[in-house]
């Protein structure tokens, strides 16, 4: 047997192909091409995204004289980094980091608690009008926040609860430009995306068995505990990834933030990266004399502060990919 089974692993593929009537090489071109086919569209997908992001690179290493030069297309020929600390002064990188690290991380870790009671709710247990609920969640995931820009302004700018504030100061509470209307929002899990958070987290609850929370009943675990000791460990792959998610949109967003904070105050990454043409155009007067800087300079320091605002991000992804991805393979969607 072993004899017989060594020659048919020595036998040649030309030899085995022959035998098969040429059904292997038909099998084994199919696999080849397949994988070249999946190559060849996994590479131009990679290019896509990653092309702008170098060129962006390229661009934020150079002269502004290189701009300029049709010689140059991807490698400058004065290198530079002076680009670099002028955006980082235009961005008021040190206040503007810290500021913007605090808001973020406060709101993304509040996000993510009221999100996961909320989904883990929808998704073990049942209590009147649940369905509607979740629709007004999905519904939630739909409507984009600036149709309820005036509401979420005067709510915040006249904020009162049943008249309380009105009887004890006279007048409603002004909460615009503090991190208040932040915090409240993510507490009541109705801040930025959290519909999207509440479904993540009902879907991958939904796809833990329920025989295991029984077993911890039979063990005698309360429901709390059942939630905090079982539960919740399992879920941490999908909790990390609503993480990331509350973490890089409250870091990128410019919609609350000019919504909440005066502008002309704010020190915050995304309100200075969407204003740094006019800080640029400030600074050249004032500092060079210059009335205008041209179109292509200022483009390059706008890609510039683009990579700066971007990357703690993605140092942050590379420390966390292994959750986010896990989260992502074992996400069920149960109905």
């Amino acid at each position: 047997m072993n004899k017989h089974m060594t020659g048919i692993k020595q036998e040649g593929f030309w030899a085995r192909n022959r035998k098969s009537g040429g059904l292997l090489l038909r099998q084994e071109g199919k696999k080849k091409f397949g994988s070249i086919l999946r190559f060849l569209m996994l590479f131009g997908l990679c290019f896509l995204i990653l092309q702008p992001v170098l060129d962006k690179i390229s661009v934020s290493f150079m002269m502004e004289k290189d701009l300029y030069d049709t010689t140059i297309i991807v490698v400058p020929r004065n290198l530079t980094t002076e680009n670099y600390t002028l955006a980082a002064y235009l961005l008021n990188l040190d206040t503007s980091l810290i500021n913007t690290t605090i808001i973020s991380l406060v709101t993304a870790l509040l996000q993510i608690t009221a999100c996961t009671l909320a989904g883990y709710g929808f998704a073990r247990f049942e209590f009147p009008l649940k369905r509607f609920w979740f629709a007004c969640v999905v519904l939630v995931i739909v409507i984009p926040p600036q149709t309820i820009s005036s509401s979420l302004y005067l709510h915040f700018r006249y904020f009162d609860i049943l008249g309380i504030f009105t009887k004890l100061y006279g007048a409603p509470l002004n909460l615009k430009g503090s991190s208040l209307p932040y915090l409240m929002l993510s507490m009541t899990a109705m801040g930025l995306k959290n519909g999207l958070y509440i479904f993540m987290i009902r879907q991958y609850f939904r796809s833990i068995p329920y025989s295991l929370e029984e077993a911890a009943y039979v063990d005698g675990a309360s429901t709390l505990g059942t939630f905090f000791r079982v539960l919740l460990p399992q879920a941490v792959p999908i909790l990390v990834s609503c993480f990331l998610f509350a973490f890089v949109w409250q870091w990128t967003d410019v919609f609350y933030t000019r919504l909440f904070l005066p502008t002309a105050n704010t020190q915050y990454l995304s309100i200075r990266l969407s204003g740094l043409a006019e800080s640029l155009r400030t600074y050249v007067s004032t500092r060079l004399g210059i009335a205008t800087p041209s179109v292509g300079y200022t483009m390059q320091m706008i890609s510039t502060g683009v990579l700066i605002v971007v990357t703690p991000l993605l140092i942050l992804y590379l420390f966390a990919q292994r959750f986010f991805i896990e989260s992502i393979t074992t996400t069920g969607l149960k109905d």
